[in-house]
C-alpha cells in the first residue's frame, strides 16, 4: 500500500485490515514485525541511541536529546504526512478541464466516473475510499481482513480502501500482492468479481450478485492510461522524501 497522501485517509486506521488506529500506531509495527524489521522497541531505541547525528534532531524536534518510542512514533508519522501529491497530470488538467489528456486518457476517465463504477470506491482529490469494502477477490475467504480484527461477521474479507495516487508505481496490486499489473487489476474488476455475502455494493447486482462490466480491450487500455495520469514524478524525485544516507550523507 502506498504512503502517497496518506493524511487524508478520513478513516484514520492503518493497514490493509485497518489493525492500526494511527500513523503514530502503524510505523512503528514494521519495525517490530518479525518478517520486516524484527526489532524490540527496546533494542530500536538503542541503535538509534548509538548514532551521534540523532542527539541534535531529537533536540531540534522535541527540545532535549531524550529517544523514546513515543517520539519516534510521532517522528516517523509527520514524515508520511508530509508526504503530499498535488502534481501529477491529473492535478494539472483540473485547471484546463484536462485539455491535455489524450483521446485514451479522457475514455478512461470517463469509464472511472460511469461505467466501471471505480469513483464509486476512490472518491474525491485523493482517490480514495471512506468505507472498508470487500472486492470479490475470493470465497470463502482466505484473509478474513478486518473481520478478523472486529470479530464481525459482516467485516469478513473486507479491506481498507488505498489512494490511487501513484497506483502505476505501486505493484503489486490487492492485499495480498496477487496482482502484478493494472492491467490485472482491471480484468478482475472487469470479469474475476466473485460474489460472497459481503461484496461490495459497486460489485454487485440488486441480488448480490457480482457484476460484470465487459469492458473491451480498447477500454481497458483507455482506464490503465487514465490511471497513470496520477503518477507524481515530484513525490518520487523530491529531495526531501529521498535516502538522506545516499551517497555519504551522513
Amino acid at each position: 500500500m502506498g504512503l502517497t497522501n496518506s493524511q487524508f485517509y478520513g478513516r484514520g486506521h492503518f493497514f490493509w485490515d485497518e489493525r492500526a488506529d494511527s500513523l503514530e500506531d502503524q510505523v512503528l509495527e514494521p519495525i517490530q514485525n518479525a518478517v520486516e524489521m524484527g526489532l524490540t522497541l527496546e533494542a530500536m531505541l538503542e541503535r538509534v541511541a548509538e548514532y551521534a547525528y540523532y542527539e541534535e534532531l531529537f533536540i531540534d524536534a522535541f527540545g532535549d536529546p531524550v529517544v523514546t518510542s513515543e517520539r519516534i512514533a510521532r517522528a516517523l508519522a509527520q514524515f508520511v504526512r508530509s508526504i503530499v501529491s498535488t502534481q501529477s497530470r491529473y492535478d494539472l488538467g483540473e485547471a484546463n478541464d484536462f485539455a491535455d489528456f489524450t483521446p485514451q486518457e479522457l475514455l478512461g476517465q470517463q469509464l472511472f466516473n460511469g461505467r466501471g463504477r471505480c469513483v464509486r470506491c476512490h472518491a474525491g482529490p485523493n482517490f480514495v475510499g471512506t468505507r472498508i469494502e470487500n472486492n470479490g477477490l475470493e470465497f470463502p475467504y482466505v484473509d478474513e481482513g478486518v473481520g478478523a480484527v472486529t470479530g464481525r461477521e459482516r467485516d469478513l474479507g473486507k479491506f481498507k480502501m488505498s489512494s490511487l495516487r501513484n497506483i502505476e508505481k505501486t505493484a503489486p496490486y490487492m492485499h495480498d500482492g496477487r496482482f502484478a499489473t493494472l492491467e490485472a487489476v482491471i480484468d478482475h474488476y472487469d470479469r474475476g468479481v466473485v460474489t460472497n455475502p459481503n461484496l461490495g455494493g459497486p460489485l454487485s447486482d440488486s441480488a448480490g450478485v457480482a457484476r460484470q462490466l465487459n469492458l473491451s480491450q480498447a477500454e481497458k487500455e483507455g482506464l490503465v492510461a487514465f490511471l497513470r495520469t496520477l503518477t507524481d514524478e515530484t513525490t518520487l524525485t523530491d529531495p526531501k522524501w529521498s535516502d538522506p544516507f545516499a551517497e555519504g550523507a551522513q
